[in-house]
This record gives C-alpha cells, structure tokens and sequence, in this order.
C-alpha cells in the first residue's frame, strides 16, 4: 500500500465563513471544474453536508469511468471531506478546509490522500501523471477562488 499525500494552499482576503459558504453554494462544483478537464456531474444530493453524494463520469466517452463520492465530516464555516465510495482510485480522501487568518483573510486548503489501483505497478507508472494533473487542477481552482474574492480599487 502506498499512500501519497497532495496538499495546495492558497491566502484569500475573505473569511473563512465567506469561502466556505461559496463552496457551498449551488453551482461551486460547475464553477471548479476546468474547462479541459473531462468530468461530467452525473447526480449530486444533499449539497456538501454528511452523507450527501456526488457521482461523476471521468475521462473520454465511451471510456468513461463512474466516479462516486460521499461528503463527510462536515464543519461549517471550516471544513468538509469527500471520501471514493467506488471509482478509479484504490483510496481517495479530499479535505476541504478553510482556515482562519483574521476577521477578512483565510487560507484555502486542500488535502488528498489517495492510493492508486494495481498496486506497485500503478505507482510506478502513475504517480508522476496523477501528481501533475493534481498541481495543475488545484492551481485552477484556486484561482478561480482567490478571484471571487478580490476587491476592487476604491
């Protein structure tokens, strides 16, 4: 078994209420998937609270993989985790947290620790592909997030 870890922070001029209650919102996943990515929202019930769900189809038609997650250890105003119920992944967890820095500035952080399927074959053939395409997701994200919340000049 080998687990690895990926980690992206980001500081925001906003509180971590606001940031979490902007991925809370209707629309936040839509809003954080990047244009070239090839997912598909399939269903998603009960928002980001314990127990919803959220099922996807990744990658090209027709070698599409279903993808279903349950949102857990819900904190709001902190934090929110998805947990692979099935899907492409041996083991995924993603932690979402929002971290206070002060009444208006939070850091955004993202943590995942995942295990790739077939063993020490797929990490020696996947690691280096999975990391990449985490940084460059995460880096979107991000800025699509730290965007919402800029201020404009007085």
């Amino acid at each position: 078994m080998r687990r690895m870890t990926f980690v992206a922070t980001t500081r925001l001029p906003a509180s971590a209420e606001a940031v979490f209650d902007w991925h809370e919102a209707p629309g936040a996943f839509e809003r954080l998937t990047p244009p070239w990515e090839r997912v598909r929202l399939v269903r998603h019930e009960g928002g980001i609270r314990d127990g919803a769900r959220v099922s996807l189809l990744v990658g090209p038609a027709p070698f599409s993989l279903r993808w279903n997650l349950e949102h857990r250890d819900y904190q709001h105003g902190r934090s929110f985790t998805d947990i692979q119920v099935t899907g492409p992944f041996q083991y995924w967890k993603h932690v979402h947290r929002m971290i206070p820095q002060g009444p208006q500035a939070s850091v955004l952080e993202d943590s995942i620790e995942y295990e790739l399927p077939l063993g020490a074959v797929g990490w020696l053939v996947g690691r280096l592909f999975v990391q990449r395409k985490l940084r460059r997701l995460f880096a979107f994200r991000h800025e699509v997030t730290r965007r919402a919340f800029e201020r404009l000049p007085d």
